[in-house]
């Protein structure tokens, strides 16, 4: 666009108006007057003095635009030599510089003026040299042209700085992309120190369990009333924190926060501080049945439980392979931690996953034979949802997607009707009614509970 409009203001400069005798030269821009045709001017020709009311306000001043334009060579080769000497259409006259007006145009002065010849049939002398110093080509721009060029030409600028920040902000983002992966391999190294710390954290902090433990025997069966499930616990300085079903409803102290979660205070005592009473007793029985277990740390660093013996059956991971299985590998060191014994066997996948390491407080088994510990008829029934109760009796590990053999396997030891075991699967288990996703981050997603835990590793 700068390239045109610069062709367009060359072609201004080199037009028939434009030019007076065909001089080159440089000089300083100058205001000029050219004479109209009087076709064009209403049948009146311009004269000296009209010229200097209606470009300088002042009749009288004639003899100053005079003075500017004597023997100046004109367009038709004739020059103003006289005041009263008429003016022809096509001469182009200078004039002062406070000259203003809708008749005003600027010019360039080329310094290359020369003086007219006189006028033909004077006794055929021929035309004196040219008068040294006198400007001679003017160059008219016209007032609206050179408003509508500048236009033009910041027009022109805005639409180059329009591009450039378009191609600049391209550039920084494909810059920050570029910074963004070479700093990958430095944020996982602290993201894998994080987690590493974090289950340090879960190994020596025993408070954090006793707290749960208290917590969930509160919700235990008695005599009066119902056991309420809870699928999870959130327990931190200022108070502690439940996931129950949506039907359920908790008096006070709790507080509902969300549709299935309700938060109370630490200032309220739990069952440990109650002392072993009969509601104590029968709650110890519900705590034998259940299974809780550190998961991971939320965005404030707080560990969230969750109870295994809910699981109903199977819990597949499934997302990023590396940080399934140590969500897995976690949840058997929470069960190694609170369970020691627990019988565990692990079934090979048949896509060639290596399979994960029992922790030596477990019991590991080879083979186990889904008839002689399937569990009574009463408890042969599909469970609807995961809100049933099944105590942990052992654990299946797939370090993998079960196939063929494997999901037969599975489905003998932990589906309905099987022998009452919990599996854990890393990867895909069709039948599984607790599903959580990994993802590269260390993170896990458990949408049941709508959150999203900090992955121990």
């Amino acid at each position: 666009m700068a390239l045109v409009l610069l062709g367009l203001l060359a072609l201004l400069g080199t037009g028939p108006q434009a030019r007076a005798d065909g001089g080159g030269g440089g000089g300083g821009t100058i205001k000029v007057f050219v004479v109209k045709d009087p076709a064009v001017s209403g049948g009146q020709l311009a004269t000296l003095q009209s010229v200097a009311a209606g470009t300088l306000g002042d009749a009288a001043r004639a003899g100053e635009i005079f003075t500017l334009n004597r023997s100046l060579a004109q367009p038709d080769g004739a020059a103003l030599t006289d005041p009263g000497e008429p003016l022809h259409p096509g001469w182009i006259l200078r004039l002062p510089d406070d000259a203003s007006g809708p008749d005003v145009q600027l010019a360039r002065d080329t310094s290359t003026q020369q003086a007219a010849p006189p006028p033909a049939g004077q006794g055929g002398a021929p035309a004196p040299p040219p008068a040294a110093g006198q400007p001679a080509a003017l160059l008219t721009l016209p007032l609206p042209a050179v408003v509508a060029g500048a236009g033009a030409v910041l027009l022109a600028l805005v639409t180059t700085g329009i591009v450039a920040r378009r191609r600049v902000g391209r550039g920084l983002a494909a810059l920050r992309r570029a910074v963004h992966r070479l700093g990958g391999p430095a944020r996982r190294r602290r993201r894998l120190l994080a987690r590493r710390a974090l289950g340090a954290r879960f190994a020596a902090d025993a408070e954090t369990v006793r707290r749960a433990i208290g917590t969930l025997a509160e919700f235990a069966p008695t005599r009066h009333r119902a056991e309420t499930p809870v699928h999870a616990l959130r327990v931190d300085g200022a108070g502690v924190t439940v996931w129950v079903p949506s039907a359920d409803t908790l008096e006070e102290p709790w507080q509902n926060i969300a549709d299935t979660r309700w938060r109370r205070p630490s200032t309220t005592t739990g069952w440990l501080e109650r002392g072993g009473t009969e509601t104590g007793s029968m709650s110890l029985a519900a705590l034998d049945a259940a299974c809780l277990v550190r998961v991971g740390a939320d965005d404030d660093g707080e560990p969230v439980f969750v109870d295994m013996s809910r699981l109903d059956g199977v819990l597949s991971v499934t997302g990023d392979d590396a940080v399934a299985r140590d969500v897995v590998r976690n949840l058997l060191a929470e069960v190694a931690r609170s369970r020691p014994r627990t019988p565990v066997t692990v079934l090979r996948a048949a896509d060639g996953t290596p399979p994960l390491a029992v922790p030596a407080a477990l019991q590991e088994v080879t083979r186990i034979e889904p008839g002689g510990t399937r569990p009574p008829e009463a408890a042969r029934r599909t469970v609807v949802g995961a809100a049933a109760r099944r105590p942990v009796k052992g654990l299946v590990v797939v370090a993998g997607t079960p196939t063929g053999r494997e999901a037969a396997e599975l489905a003998a030891l932990c589906g309905p009707g099987g022998a009452g075991w919990t599996g854990l699967v890393c990867g895909e288990a069709n039948g599984a009614h607790w599903r959580w996703y990994t993802d590269a981050h260390g993170s896990v997603r458990i949408p049941v509970l709508g959150t999203r835990l900090t992955v121990p590793a």
